[in-house]
């Protein structure tokens, strides 16, 4: 995922902005990290360099 992406990010379930947390991350990418909402209490993970923003009761297990 690229930084810049983050700007046109927002939480699927209530629409805020989402703030980020890296763990991993090269020259140009964030690798693996997570996306956390500000307003409701959910958590979008990034894995290998692809957020997951399914909403919780969408993603696979």
């Amino acid at each position: 995922m690229r930084p810049a992406l983050l700007e046109i990010l927002a939480c699927p379930i209530c629409k805020s902005s989402l703030r980020l947390e890296v763990s991993i991350q090269n020259e140009t990418e964030i690798l693996a990290g997570s996306l956390f909402c500000d307003i409701c209490p959910e958590i979008y993970l990034i894995e290998d360099g692809i957020p997951n923003l399914l909403p919780p009761e969408l993603r696979s297990v």
